[in-house]
């Protein structure tokens, strides 16, 4: 059969790379066609030879009121392209993943000519725009969720949905970092044999440019104090991101502030604890089991507007399944370098305060499920489509 994917961001890339190899065991004679990035491309390039690969996320993904409305004719240029690739490929389903500004064109369309839609990772409505529920109604046709707290939202509000568990178990317990001794991280990451406090400043431009100048003066300050001063705090370089995105805040602090591009797990893994710019990275280091602390701040124009539509208590995945602060979160003006240098001396000095984060995040990982969820719902996918 034939499969259409769309991932936009970094973390559908993720899970659309698992989801592929769980179509391509279950369907070895698969066509895929699709918008993702580079893992999503590597699983393609095991199985087909051709021009899959339609668009990268990298040249689309953006955040925040004002980049959406700025980038607009970028945006509604690269619907239309979709669409038209969508009517040559004719595809037998169309798998949107997350990503609905751009995915609930999409899915309109496609509903219209007649395709089957899947959506897989539910849109965000449970914590704002939730009139898009309408949308999910009538142009999906399988809604696959992967939170546990989305099921008893979705029933409510008589949507059909699926529940295999969440993709984010096998992409942890699978990575090649899962097996990665210590040394042989800081040797792969041309890093010192020395402590090591991950900072994950966000995927997109705009969270990078707002995140650096806090998290680059919280280094300084741990930097500073005699206890930690052999410290290296070592920034994960988002995919989607160049050298030329954090070049302005490692000029002066090469001793002990280090970018690495391309083991944001293995740096997390290796890690005595992390700063992390809300999202999927979030989740990652709870499954991971790395201590953490919370840091989200935007521009004061789209935050504004944000806190008068996002409805959820807390903007942290794990702790939305948690249903309680198993970690802290730094929203906004909160999210100052002091707060940060505090929270992560306690989570490093306090072992009773790290040891209760630790046995929340337990808890967590058992709400997520067990492993197999992109091969169930890879499975389920095709057994709709027969």
């Amino acid at each position: 059969m034939k499969y259409y994917i769309i991932a936009g961001e970094a973390s559908g890339d993720l899970h659309g790379s698992n989801l592929m190899k769980g179509l391509y065991s279950e369907d070895p004679a698969a066509d895929i066609r699709f918008w993702g990035g580079s893992l999503m491309n590597a699983v393609y390039s095991e199985h087909q030879h051709g021009d899959g690969f339609v668009r990268d996320y990298k040249e689309g993904a953006v955040m925040g009121f004002s980049q959406i409305i700025l980038h607009a004719g970028k945006h509604l240029k690269r619907v239309r392209e979709c669409c038209e690739d969508l009517l040559r490929f004719q595809p037998d389903a169309v798998i949107l993943i997350d990503y609905p500004g751009f995915n609930f064109r999409i899915a309109e369309f496609s509903h219209k000519q007649g395709l089957k839609v899947f959506w897989y990772i539910a849109p965000k409505v449970w914590a704002s725009r939730e009139g898009r529920i309408r949308k999910l109604k009538a142009y999906v046709d399988k809604l696959f969720i992967v939170f546990p707290f989305e099921k008893p939202y979705f029933d409510r509000k008589g949507v059909d949905y699926v529940y295999k568990g969440n993709p984010l178990v096998d992409a942890i317990d699978g990575s090649p970092s899962a097996s990665q001794s210590r040394q042989e991280f800081l040797a792969a990451a041309g890093l010192a044999d020395r402590p090591v406090i991950a900072i994950l400043a966000g995927s997109r431009k705009a969270e990078v440019k707002t995140m650096m100048p806090v998290v680059s003066a919280f280094a300084d300050r741990m930097h500073a104090l005699p206890q930690y001063k052999d410290y290296q705090f070592v920034l994960a370089g988002a995919p989607s991101r160049s050298l030329q995105d954090y070049v302005p805040w490692l000029a002066g602090r090469e001793e002990y502030l280090k970018l690495v591009f391309g083991q944001t797990q293995a740096i997390l893994r290796h890690a005595e604890a992390a700063v992390v710019n809300s999202g999927t990275a979030s989740l990652e280091a709870c499954l991971i089991g790395t201590p953490q602390v919370v840091g989200y701040a935007i521009s004061n124009f789209n935050y504004q507007i944000g806190k008068r539509i996002i409805k959820v208590k807390y903007i942290s995945l794990g702790n939305l399944i948690a249903d309680r602060l198993v970690f802290r979160e730094l929203i906004q003006h909160d999210l100052t370098a002091d707060n940060l240098v505090a929270e992560i001396r306690r989570l490093i000095e306090d072992q009773a305060y790290r040891g209760t984060m630790l046995d929340g995040y337990q808890e967590i990982r058992q709400a997520l499920g067990g492993t197999g969820a992109s091969a169930a719902v890879a499975r389920t996918m095709i057994q709709e489509l027969s």
